[in-house]
């Protein structure tokens, strides 16, 4: 990719001012780290409230008479179930029950939904979603809006300070606070924490303002990282993928029963054949053994020195205090407690298989 290609933040100026050292992501030019660094930038996030620039996500409203029919097609959902304000993690599939991406739909009204897509994905989400819209009454609209994350225990205490009140909402559900503004109670972290995607106006006097604050801190695409490999999260194009389906990858339970069942969604017939089969592989949470990490792409092995899967995400969890991983093995080697072996450079580190997350969830659901 040529430097010209790369998109930049709407506020990347902020960033650039604020001390970050960009790199790219997803064809983004990103914050990975600000000064204060990846390690208390994680644990500042896990301990008062980190602010994070998702712009890079996308933002998209579906809307219609077929608004529902239509999402209920491209995903294994059952949209008119969702009460308003409800958000559900749910997933693109292609025909062969692959992840083409994972998605968050949140019900704004009757005929009104949020869709917000990965970074990498958004592109392709979009002629996804518009090729299908042409048999449904229904329109799909990319929003431009600043996208932000506030994660961590004071995250509602700083944006209560910062004018915006958000006691009545509660997890995995979303609102529209102000006009062209959309906040949910979700995040990446593992946290308690709010994704808001608003005009760049508003961000940047949003931003000011939470900054002011001493309990809310910058944080990078790095600390991004291990804390949602933390909380036992997948990224996209890594730990899951078009080649994963949801059984593999052990996220079945963001599909409703009786959409498992007979719901008519792109991909119902393969991933109901998976499901039946028992897949061959299955995500899991792996434990290194010892002090060094085992990375991304690390083949496993099993006592034998069999092949035995491999390594999709993984570094050092600031807060487990320990190195984490997340990969794929055999499915009569997923159980908490089994040892595989990793090839880090030419030598077998052992690992053993984790039951995910790594840190306990505090998300606030009552």
């Amino acid at each position: 990719m040529t430097g010209d290609d790369t998109k930049h933040l709407p506020l990347e100026d902020t960033h650039v001012a604020a001390g970050a050292r960009f790199g790219a992501f997803a064809g983004w030019s990103m914050p990975l780290t600000y000064p204060a660094g990846v390690m208390k930038e994680h644990l500042h996030t896990r301990e008062h409230a980190g602010l994070f620039d998702i712009s890079h996500m996308k933002l998209f409203e579906v809307s219609g008479p077929g608004a529902a029919s239509l999402l209920n097609r491209a995903c294994p959902l059952d949209s008119g179930a969702l009460e308003i304000s409800q958000s559900k993690l749910t997933f693109f599939l292609n025909e062969a029950g692959g992840i083409l991406d994972d998605l968050i739909v949140t019900r704004l009204g009757d005929e009104r939904f949020m869709v917000v897509a990965n970074a990498g994905n958004a592109v392709a989400d979009e002629k996804h979603l518009r090729e299908l819209a042409n048999g449904f009454d229904a329109s799909v609209e990319p929003l431009d809006r600043v996208f932000l994350a506030i994660q961590g225990p004071e995250a509602w205490a700083a944006l209560s300070r910062a004018g915006i009140e958000t006691g009545a909402l509660l997890f995995m559900h979303g609102v529209e606070p102000r006009k062209n503004w959309f906040m949910s109670r979700s995040g990446y972290t593992g946290e308690d924490g709010f994704e808001i995607g608003l005009p760049e106006a508003d961000a940047r006097g949003l931003v000011a303002k939470l900054l002011e604050d001493e309990r809310v801190m910058w944080i990078g695409l790095a600390a991004r990282d291990s804390l949602r490999l933390e909380a036992g999260l997948c990224l996209h194009g890594q730990d899951i993928t078009p080649e994963t389906d949801p059984a593999a990858a052990a996220l079945m339970w963001a599909i409703p029963k009786e959409v498992r069942a007979s719901g008519a969604f792109i991909g119902a017939d393969a991933l109901r054949a998976s499901v039946e089969r028992g897949p061959a592989q299955k995500r899991v949470g792996l434990k290194p053994d010892g002090r060094q990490p085992v990375r991304a792409g690390a083949a496993l092995f099993d006592g034998d020195g069999k092949p035995a899967g491999h390594v999709t995400s993984g570094g050092f969890g600031p807060s487990a205090g320990h190195p984490v991983a997340m990969g794929y093995v055999a499915t009569p080697l997923a159980k908490p407690g089994t040892r595989v072996f990793a090839d880090v450079r030419g030598t077998k580190i052992p690992v053993d298989i984790s039951s995910l997350p790594f840190t306990p969830h505090r998300y606030r659901k009552g």
